[in-house]
C-alpha cells in the first residue's frame, strides 16, 4: 500500500474525526479507509487512533505523529509545485504582517537579505499585535506565534517557541519566589492587554495536562516589549518567549521561575490564506524563513545583536 496514501488518510481522518466522512470524500467504503489506518499503525508499531462507534480520538503518539505527517505532505506538495514552476523567477509585491516584537527582531532584519536574493520582489511589513484578517486585508502571509484559531487558513510551522516565567532578581528578593503556579495569585504579574489570551491566565503543565493559571497584577500593556521593560525594572513577573529574554537571562538581568511546570512549547507559524495555487513569491519567502529559523546559529546571532 502506498505510504503517502496512508499518511494522507491518517491526516484526513484525524482532521475530520470520522472514517465515514473521509470515505464519502473519496467515494470509497469506510472499511477501506480503516484498513489504510490499520496498515499505517502496523507499519509504525504504535496505536495512532482510538476508534469507538461514537468518536475517533488521537492517542498521544497520534498527536505527535499528526504534525509530522502534515509536514511531510506539505513538503511533497511544495516540491511538486516547485518542479511545476520550473525555473520561474518570483516577481511582484509581498504584503506581510507579524507581531511587533518578534517582527522587529526576526522578520524585518531578514527582509533585505531576502530581497537581495530575489531582486524582482518588493515587500511591505506591517508590525502589529492586532489580530489581522489576512483575507479581508489582503495580506500574503502573517507570522504568528501560538495556537492557530483560524481553521480556514493554512499554517506552516517555522520553528518551536518556548515560554518561561521571568523576573528580575530584585523582585524575587523583595517578594519571594513562586514554587507552584497557584503562588502567582500572591504576586504582581505583568500581562498583555485584555484582548490577549494571556489576560485569561498563563499556561502550565500539570501531569500530562496543560492548565490555565489565573494571574493578578496592577500593570498590563498591549506591547510585550513594555512588559519586558517592567520585568527588568523589578515590577513583577512576566510570561515571555525565550526569543525575547534569552540574552537577559544569560546576563543575569532576569531569572526563570516555575521551570518544572513550564507549558509545552508552542510554535512560530507562517499563516497563509490558502495553499493551492500559492504564488511563488509567497512560497519562496516561507521557505526562506524556515531555512533561517531551522539554523540554531541564527538564534545565537540574532540574540547577540538584540
Amino acid at each position: 500500500m502506498d505510504r503517502f496514501k496512508q499518511l494522507e488518510t491518517f491526516v484526513a481522518v484525524a482532521t475530520l474525526g470520522s472514517l465515514s466522512a473521509v470515505a464519502r470524500a473519496e467515494s470509497l467504503a469506510p472499511a477501506l479507509i480503516g484498513r489504510r489506518v490499520d496498515a499505517l499503525e502496523a507499519r509504525l508499531g504504535v496505536k495512532l487512533l482510538v476508534r469507538t462507534t461514537r468518536r475517533i480520538t488521537l492517542t498521544p503518539e497520534g498527536e505527535a505523529f499528526l504534525e509530522e505527517a502534515r509536514n511531510i505532505l506539505r513538503e511533497l506538495e511544495d516540491a511538486e509545485a516547485m518542479v511545476a514552476q520550473g525555473s520561474a523567477t518570483p516577481t511582484g509585491h509581498l504584503r506581510l504582517t507579524a507581531p511587533a516584537g518578534f517582527g522587529r527582531r526576526h522578520v524585518a532584519p531578514l527582509l533585505p537579505e531576502f530581497l537581495d536574493t530575489h531582486p524582482k520582489l518588493s515587500a511591505s511589513l506591517d508590525l502589529t499585535d492586532r489580530l489581522t484578517d489576512l483575507v479581508r486585508e489582503r495580506y500574503d502571509c502573517a507570522v504568528r506565534i501560538g495556537d492557530l484559531a483560524e481553521s480556514n487558513l493554512v499554517g506552516v510551522k517555522l520553528a518551536e517557541n518556548r515560554r518561561v516565567v521571568v523576573a528580575a532578581p530584585a523582585y524575587l528578593d523583595r517578594r519571594g519566589t513562586p514554587r507552584v503556579p497557584a503562588d502567582l495569585l500572591q504576586h504582581e504579574c505583568l500581562t498583555l492587554g485584555i484582548e490577549s489570551s494571556q489576560h485569561r491566565g498563563w499556561l502550565f503543565r500539570q501531569g500530562n495536562d496543560t492548565v490555565t493559571q489565573r494571574v493578578n497584577g496592577s500593570l498590563s500593556c498591549s506591547d510585550g516589549a513594555a512588559l519586558l521593560d517592567w520585568a527588568l525594572d523589578g515590577l513583577g513577573l512576566a510570561w515571555r518567549s525565550m526569543w525575547e529574554v534569552r540574552q537577559d537571562l544569560a546576563r543575569g538581568r532576569l531569572v526563570t521561575v516555575l521551570d518544572e511546570h513550564a507549558a509545552p512549547p508552542n510554535a512560530i507559524y507562517a499563516l497563509l490564506p490558502q495553499r493551492k495555487h500559492l504564488p511563488l513569491r509567497v512560497r519562496v519567502f516561507v521557505d526562506f524563513l524556515r531555512q533561517r529559523y531551522a539554523d540554531p546559529a541564527y538564534w545565537t546571532r540574532a540574540d547577540a545583536g538584540a
